[in-house]
């Protein structure tokens, strides 16, 4: 059950990093960088600090008595995720988010997942079990799922000139696109790194546990007390970012605007960032329930689900609207191959636990 259960968190999860970019399009007036700024302290700096008090007791004592290379380590890598995180706010204002996640994610799957157990020497072990072996091709069906559906978005891009399609996606360009994807995909595994290094921040939160009732709660919310670390890196690469482009563009101003929107914007900015923390906080419970041995495959289940839903979205908001009916079938292959992955995955998993 906890296998089946993990799975379940994952999806949660997904679908909250597969929603939260729909309020920022609702965002008038302001600049990207003022509203990337704002989700950013909802998303990276309250959200975290806020669910780690509420369900981690003692997290900030935990992160005191932490070695100080764990927490640089786990901050630093926080860090590269947050230019990871940066660059796929582009990608999804360059490509949309239809094509923008598929190839973004496509690239952050095969990274975050593999070099992990690649890097504790734990890759032949993980795949030497018959659980192993189905999530291994759980993992490459994954892969094949999301190459789908970044080929729909390939096929939509050359159909789309002019067309309502590409409207809605007003800053559409498909060489900065597929570049700051890339960026993205390498630079977003960091995530997976940076909880796996902030692990002996988890074991110093069971350490404090007060008493063994609260043992079981605790260890499924322990990774809060990481994401607090890793998130204040990623906000300190994505802020650094954004007040750059707030001096550069003159656009600072966004923020103190006397507007009807002014109230509604910071509303749906924060909502953004709170929507878009959820991911990580059923992730982070997905994995505990998932196990050691196999919460490698956690990235790949949440990446699976997040391109589900994110296509899902694109999809009601009329993204491909004006394309044919090949790009369709290849987008809807994709999200069907993908739902395969995920029950192939988490067979896997439900035979290893």
């Amino acid at each position: 059950m906890n296998a089946l259960l993990g799975l379940f968190l994952h999806a949660v999860g997904g679908l909250s990093a597969g929603s939260f970019y729909v309020p920022l399009k609702k965002v008038r007036n302001w600049s990207w960088e003022s509203s990337w700024f704002v989700m950013g302290i909802a998303a990276w700096i309250v959200g975290p600090l806020v669910v780690a008090w509420l369900t981690v007791p003692n997290f900030v004592d935990a992160i005191a008595q932490a070695e100080s290379n764990v927490l640089w380590r786990t901050y630093f890598l926080g860090a590269l995720w947050g230019i990871g995180g940066l660059t796929f706010g582009l990608a999804m204002r360059y490509l949309g988010m239809g094509l923008g996640y598929a190839v973004t994610l496509g690239l952050c799957a095969v990274f975050g997942t593999l070099v992990p157990p690649i890097f504790h020497g734990t890759l032949v072990d993980a795949f030497s079990s018959l659980s192993g072996l189905i999530i291994g091709v759980g993992l490459i069906v994954c892969v094949v799922g999301i190459g789908l559906s970044g080929y729909a978005g390939k096929l939509r891009e050359k159909e789309t000139v002019a067309t309502e399609a590409e409207q809605s996606v007003s800053e559409f360009d498909s060489k900065k696109g597929y570049l700051v994807a890339l960026v993205s995909g390498l630079l977003s595994a960091c995530m997976a790194f940076a909880i796996s290094a902030g692990q002996p921040i988890a074991d110093i939160v069971l350490e404090l546990v007060p008493t063994d009732a609260d043992l079981d709660r605790v260890s499924l919310f322990r990774n809060n007390a990481v994401l607090c670390v890793v998130l204040a890196g990623g906000f300190t690469t994505n802020a650094v970012w954004c007040l750059w482009l707030m001096f550069k563009n003159k656009t600072a101003g966004d923020l103190s605007k006397k507007s009807g929107h002014q109230a509604r914007n910071y509303v749906l900015s924060s909502l953004s960032g709170l929507i878009w923390y959820g991911q990580f906080f059923f992730y982070g419970m997905g994995t505990t329930k998932l196990g050691e041995q196999y919460e490698f495959s956690s990235w790949t289940l949440h990446m699976a689900f997040i391109v589900i839903f994110s296509t899902l979205w694109s999809l009601m908001l009329k993204e491909w609207n004006g394309v044919g009916a090949k790009p369709k079938r290849f987008v809807l292959a994709g999200v069907g191959v993908l739902i395969l992955s995920t029950i192939i995955i988490g067979y896997g998993n439900y035979l290893a636990a």
